[in-house]
């Protein structure tokens, strides 16, 4: 059997390693020393200020929603994770969808400024499949309606735009570090903000809005993480290089392997470095990928339809939109196995499989 993914993991002795630290110390969870050198390490990283580690990219998109005291409808795509959308909803906001351009599967920014209406308060964009958005032209849209800007980086740990980490942009950044995520810490989520107060107070919102030994400054959550979840973000970040390395050389083999696929792949932002988050095609036809992914299956060969349906079209807490182009690709996008210890030998096979049942 083959996954569509697998979660990373390092040798067990170097986690056991940190458990063994994490036993001698006995602080579980509140941002313990773990936690807290996670952070250094991924700010050094990115080359950020400010970072917090949270419990995992929900509560890192509600918190963001919340720091910035958001009301009325948020503009945000309607290919995405559901959390993009039910985080909006979840904080008593009302998502606004726009559609994606066709190329790069994001948020068509041409199409933004016509959904702004005067209830209007924020942007919610996602970089999908860690592809950037047009970061320039929503920040431009952003300044000329007084709009806040989130960006939904679930995919885009390790991306860069213009030579700068892509969570430097927007009012507030987010990413995930959930087990399936290229880079993870079991369950997991980033914040980031440029801005030093607002980082504080969503740093006292992280721990119930407790700001001293017995007072309060802000409306909180329980949104901290554990120090057994940032041991295993420690390990791993020892293997980020070889990670990003290795799935960018199966991307290459499948894409070598399937140049006479009937699928085309998204394209790319033009100052960006691809992080090998997710291997996507998008198909001529629904029907020709119902036809791979059932030969797929036939072989214990596992694919996802990510993000099907559209977002706009299938919650049943909100009504009904219809999104031309979103609705045309969520029907043909196929995510195809991808993850560190894919062999060559299964990337040839699954291709030999893709390009014998596109024929047939």
């Amino acid at each position: 059997m083959i996954p569509v993914t697998r979660p990373f993991l390092p040798p067990i002795e170097e986690y056991r390693d940190y458990i063994e630290s994490i036993w001698t110390r006995n602080w579980l969870t509140n941002m313990g020393p773990l936690a807290s050198k996670l952070e250094m390490v991924l700010k050094e990283y990115f080359n950020l200020n400010h970072l917090l580690y949270v419990t995992n990219g929900t509560v890192a998109l509600q918190l963001a929603i919340k720091a910035l005291e958001l009301k009325g409808e948020i503009i945000t795509t309607p290919f995405s994770f559901v959390a993009t959308t039910s985080s909006i909803v979840w904080e008593n906001c009302s998502p606004k969808f726009v559609d994606i351009d066709p190329f790069s599967l994001n948020i068509d920014p041409k199409k933004i400024e016509a959904a702004i209406g005067p209830n209007t308060s924020a942007i919610l964009a996602t970089h999908v499949y860690g592809n950037p958005c047009d970061v320039e032209a929503i920040d431009a849209i952003a300044k000329k309606y007084n709009l806040k800007v989130i960006y939904d980086g679930a995919h885009a740990f390790g991306v860069q735009v213009n030579g700068r980490s892509i969570f430097e942009y927007g009012d507030i950044s987010t990413c995930s570090l959930h087990a399936t995520k290229l880079y993870h810490s079991v369950e997991g989520g980033l914040i980031i903000t440029k801005d030093p107060e607002l980082l504080k107070k969503i740093a006292h919102m992280r721990n119930f809005g407790i700001s001293g030994y017995s007072s309060f400054s802000e409306l909180g959550i329980n949104g901290k993480n554990s120090e057994f979840h940032a041991a295993m973000g420690l390990i791993n970040f020892k293997w980020i290089d070889k990670i990003i390395k290795r799935r960018l050389e199966i991307i290459e083999r499948y894409n070598q392997n399937l140049q006479n696929f009937k699928a085309k792949v998204p394209l790319w932002h033009k100052n960006s470095n691809q992080n090998g988050a997710y291997l996507v095609y998008i198909l001529e036809s629904e029907d020709l990928l119902l036809k791979v992914k059932s030969s797929l299956d036939t072989f214990e060969i596992f694919t996802r339809r990510y993000f099907y349906p559209s977002l706009s079209s299938s919650l049943p807490y909100l009504a009904p939109v219809e999104m031309e182009v979103t609705d045309d690709i969520a029907k043909r996008v196929l995510c195809l196995p991808l993850y560190y210890e894919l062999t060559d030998e299964e990337i040839d096979w699954i291709s030999r499989i893709i390009l014998r049942s596109q024929n047939n």
